[in-house]
């Protein structure tokens, strides 16, 4: 056994002993439907911000997008972070944070799904919104095992890929029915220091190994670059401003960055906060947490072209031999042992982090949104409790069998799963929710063609990505569905233009409490003085 496996074992086996720990120990706060799936909407600034940023950020940003499009891009990849940062974390919080939090709590929501039931009194799209979560959260979870398996693979020589999935989902199920909301909260903080150590120490020895980042930037500039026109750059590409494709940095930025707002695993952190102050102080934390480590992801990924020996180049393609997803690996494979170490722990803790916010998410809103409004009867708190412990086991295997499978197959990447997930649920839910909390006048109609074209357009881009259906013969067609993110934007962008036009045509299904339902904003509080007596 070398150095780099006892160090590594080590590690690990500490940081599920903690995990495991701090999940016992918020048993008490899990007791309730409510306590477990918001934590009694009382966390405050620190837990909820890197809950929202650990959520974020996970081994298919560290393995899949990093190095996709690192190699891509070049340095200027690390736009993707920035955007990351003031479009996916500050503007989101500014926009959709103390909103969702006022109208949610007036409604009595406690899922997304829940919101649009409540919101616009439809209990068919409650159901069907749930429906829409379930399905599409499965292939976001079963790409987080692959990354995750991916490295431990490296750090074990010989470990069978099954074997890493398998463990990734039983302790993940452990550690989620366990603690609920509050220990997933708890231990993203605790994760969120470790990434924010990790991925510094990291991209300083990535850089240290190449002479430096003066000399690593002169390497990359003299490499040749693709443009995305088929066009050759002399040299200085992956080096440039934007890059040697700015538009689909564009369309990667857009992705990575609006959809968040639109993912229910995402705007649920907004559901559990505490107060107004822990809103405005989380919402500098989660930027600052953003910056360096989504920036720091996309940087270091920047310089994967400096590898390509390492991976090897396919010349008739361009690409890693490895494909995308073994850049990131073979990066870190030339470090000492002890970083190797902790770049498994750094992945793990933000790919834990996601996977619990993931099927809690999911389990919560199959049961909720659901198998709840479908019951007869009322259904009691400790029966809603078992069903979702249930659902989180159902989720969690579905989406490692999916791993595993997927695996074998070379049709679909990390990235590419990633994009028909975040592509559908952005689609189908970020224009109806982000109306929905803003304008009185969103109508029942607008949110189901909201709701059709986002997850209609992602389905058909699925069946393209396994080469199942070929739209080379179409322009247009070729272009909306070159790959998973042009069309998780143009359904994102496309929800926003449908809402409102559709709304205004369909006025009459505009719920009729809308105005009472708005009144949440105005409330005022009358509280005692209680340190002066006024002038």
């Amino acid at each position: 056994m070398n150095t780099t496996v006892i160090i590594t074992s080590i590690m690990i086996v500490c940081f599920f002993a903690l995990m495991i720990f701090i999940g016992v120990r918020s048993r008490k706060h899990a007791t309730d439907v409510n306590g477990f799936v918001l934590g009694s909407r009382s966390v405050g600034p620190w837990l909820s911000a890197f809950a929202f940023g650990t959520s974020y950020f996970s081994a298919v940003i560290f393995v899949g997008y990093a190095g996709q499009f690192g190699w891509n891009f070049g340095v200027a990849s690390t736009w993707i972070g920035l955007g990351n940062a003031f479009i996916g974390s500050l503007l989101a919080w500014s926009i959709l944070g103390r909103r969702t939090r006022i109208m949610t709590q007036s409604l009595s929501s406690k899922t997304m799904p829940d919101f649009f039931g409540s919101r616009f009194n439809s209990k068919g799209l409650k159901v069907a919104a749930s429906m829409i979560t379930f399905i599409f959260l499965i292939p976001y979870t079963a790409s987080l095992y692959n990354g995750l398996s991916r490295l431990f693979t490296m750090a074990y020589n010989g470990i069978p890929y099954a074997v890493c999935v398998i463990v990734m989902a039983v302790l993940t199920a452990v550690y989620v029915i366990i603690g609920g909301y509050m220990a997933t909260a708890t231990n993203d903080f605790i994760q969120g220091i470790i990434m924010l150590v990790g991925i510094v120490a990291v991209v300083l020895s990535v850089l240290k190994a190449n002479g430096g980042l003066m000399e690593a930037m002169k390497t990359l500039s003299a490499m040749p670059s693709t443009t995305a026109d088929g066009g050759t750059w002399a040299s200085g590409g992956f080096t440039s401003f934007l890059g040697p494709q700015p538009l689909f940095l564009l369309f990667v930025v857009m992705l990575t960055s609006l959809g968040t707002w639109g993912l229910p695993q995402m705007v649920g952190k907004f559901y559990a906060i505490k107060n107004e102050d822990s809103i405005k102080k989380g919402t500098i934390i989660s930027t600052l947490f953003a910056i360096v480590v989504a920036g720091g992801c996309y940087f270091l990924g920047g310089f994967g072209r400096l590898y390509a020996s390492t991976v090897g180049v396919d010349e008739a393609t361009g690409r890693p031999v490895g494909g995308f997803d073994s850049i990131i690996p073979a990066m870190l494979s030339t470090l000492a042992p002890v970083l190797i170490a902790v770049v498994i722990v750094l992945v793990l803790s933000a790919s834990m982090s996601t996977l619990s916010s993931l099927v809690l998410t999911s389990s919560s809103t199959i049961t909720l949104d659901f198998i709840e409004p479908l019951n007869k009867k009322s259904m009691e708190e400790k029966k809603k409790m078992l069903i979702m412990r249930i659902f989180i086991v159902i989720f969690i295997a579905l989406s490692a069998i999916i791993a595993i499978k997927q695996s074998k197959s070379a049709n679909i990447f990390i990235a590419q799963m990633m994009g028909v997930s975040w592509g559908a649920l952005a689609g189908a839910f970020l224009a109806p929710f982000l109306y929905g909390l803003y304008w009185k006048k969103t109508s029942k109609v607008s949110v189901i063609c909201s709701f059709i074209f986002g997850v209609g357009l992602e389905i058909i881009q699925l069946f393209v990505s396994l080469g199942k259906l070929d739209v080379s013969g179409s322009p247009l067609f070729s272009f909306v569905f070159k790959n998973s993110l042009y069309s998780g934007v143009i359904a994102m962008v496309g929800g926003l233009i449908i809402v409102p036009v559709v709304s205004l045509l369909t006025k009459k299904t505009v719920p009729q409490n809308a105005e009472e339902m708005f009144e949440c904003y105005n409330a005022t509080k009358t509280v005692e003085i209680t340190d002066s007596l006024g002038d």
